[in-house]
């Protein structure tokens, strides 16, 4: 962040505008709606009491003079499309009064701020004003009445995102307030809490369902896996509490009942849990094996799915898991070693024309290939090794089933998750420079 944007209340206060334009003309507009006293002039002479100074469609000359003497005084100054003579930027502006939303580049790219202001202004209805508007109203009965600062997030969060908010935006404002009164007649002194299993996607954070989002910004505390990334973990509130429980073949630094455990402990305590995890929960995920404790301990919960790594991380590499030539089916395969060995069914397994999507199977290569060949699967059957999918390190190792045990030990070696593919679809993949990441 190159700047620090902050909201300038300038009722009353003089503000010097330099300059006889459009543009000049434009911010003396703004500057007036927010209630300041607005002086046109052609150059900086006096500045006592000045707050802010604009300067718009002048010379370098003039621009520069300005600068001087505005930094010489400690007086902020905004120059029109001359960020060098700027000590503070003009944003571009959503107006939702008492909601305002401003967008800035630091100078660099003004067109693209107004860009982002359209788009903001299509998904913040006006009437957006008039819940925040309402909200201000009951700021003062929620506190009395909740004096739990648990209890008034609780409230606030089914303010903002509930009936009230669908009386708002249908304009019966009557109706928001009657519901906003039972709202709080219905909240308990002590929250219930809850848990969410929610599936973040195979890495790239643009893959986040809008209610896995949504989720991740409202959490209280966050248990997360090894898989989900800081770019995911970044959406969470600042005050939210992490706790990574993350596991590696051979390695669960948490064991699954102590996580079990967690999840349970948490909201018992009334705060809204998130069991984040890579892919979806409910593939390889061991997410059912926490909704049974849940549910036995008598916890609210529910799942939000998300994109699984094999949809996601062959879509990155351009390998259709289905094509109508080529595989009639999918197959999602765990390969983690169970006892020294794989448990598999290779007779369904070595079935022609489908494709295998194989978990947790790098140090199982030598294996899987070598029984799969067994069953009469040729070993000239196309193969890929996926590491890091979907995420900008992606990297995309093309070879064959026979070939796959020689790849073993250097996929193991770069120590970051992967996915094999097995098919004849893994041979008609799109050419490199149409995916969206370049493949090896």
């Amino acid at each position: 962040m190159r700047a620090l944007p902050l909201f300038h209340d300038l009722r009353g206060r003089t503000c010097l505008v330099v300059g006889d334009g459009e543009a000049a003309t434009r911010k003396a507009g703004v500057l007036e709606s927010v209630g300041a006293h607005v002086v046109r002039g052609a150059s900086v002479d006096a500045l006592d009491d000045v707050a802010l100074v604009v300067v718009a469609e002048t010379t370098d000359a003039v621009a520069q003079d300005a600068f001087n003497r505005c930094r010489a005084r400690g007086v902020p100054i905004n120059a029109v499309d001359r960020p060098r003579y700027c000590t503070v930027t003009w944003p571009a502006i959503v107006d939702r009064d008492p909601i305002t939303i401003a967008i800035g580049t630091a100078g660099a790219a003004p067109m693209l701020a107004r860009l982002l202001r359209t788009r903001i202004e299509q998904a913040v209805p006006m009437s957006m004003a008039a819940l925040a508007r309402l909200g201000e109203g009951w700021r003062t009965r929620a506190k009395a009445a909740l004096t739990a600062p648990t209890a008034r997030l609780r409230f606030w969060e089914r303010f903002f995102d509930g009936p009230v908010t669908e009386a708002v935006f249908r304009g019966d404002i009557a109706e928001a307030d009657r519901r906003a009164r039972a709202l709080l007649a219905g909240i308990p002194a002590t929250p219930r809490g809850m848990v969410h299993l929610v599936g973040a996607g195979p890495g790239d954070p643009e893959l986040l369902t809008l209610r896995a989002l949504r989720l991740i910004q409202s959490a209280d505390v966050i248990v997360h896996d090894r898989l989900v990334g800081e770019e995911v973990l970044a959406y969470a509130r600042a005050d939210a509490l992490r706790i990574y429980v993350g596991k590696r073949r051979a390695n669960h630094c948490v064991p699954q009942q102590d996580i079990n455990a967690l999840l349970i402990e948490h909201a018992r305590a009334g705060k809204r849990v998130v069991r984040l995890k890579g892919g979806d929960p409910f593939v390889f995920g061991r997410g059912g094996e926490e909704i049974e404790a849940l549910v036995e301990a008598g916890i609210a919960c529910d799942v939000t799915p998300g994109i699984t790594a094999a949809t996601g991380c062959a879509a990155y590499a351009g390998i259709p898991l289905t094509h109508r030539d080529h595989a009639q089916s999918c197959l999602f395969v765990t390969g983690h070693l169970k006892d020294g060995r794989l448990d598999l069914n290779w007779d369904v397994l070595a079935r022609p024309r489908q494709t295998l999507a194989i978990y947790m199977g790098v140090a199982s290569l030598p294996d899987l290939s070598r029984q799969l060949i067994a069953q009469r699967l040729p070993g000239s059957t196309p193969a890929a090794v996926i590491i890091d999918g979907t995420r900008p390190t992606q990297r995309v190792i093309a070879g064959t089933l026979a070939s796959l045990p020689g790849l073993a030990a250097a996929v193991a070696a770069a120590a970051r998750p992967a996915l094999v593919l097995i098919g004849d679809v893994v041979g008609v993949a799109l050419p490199a420079q149409a995916l969206p990441l370049a493949a090896e």
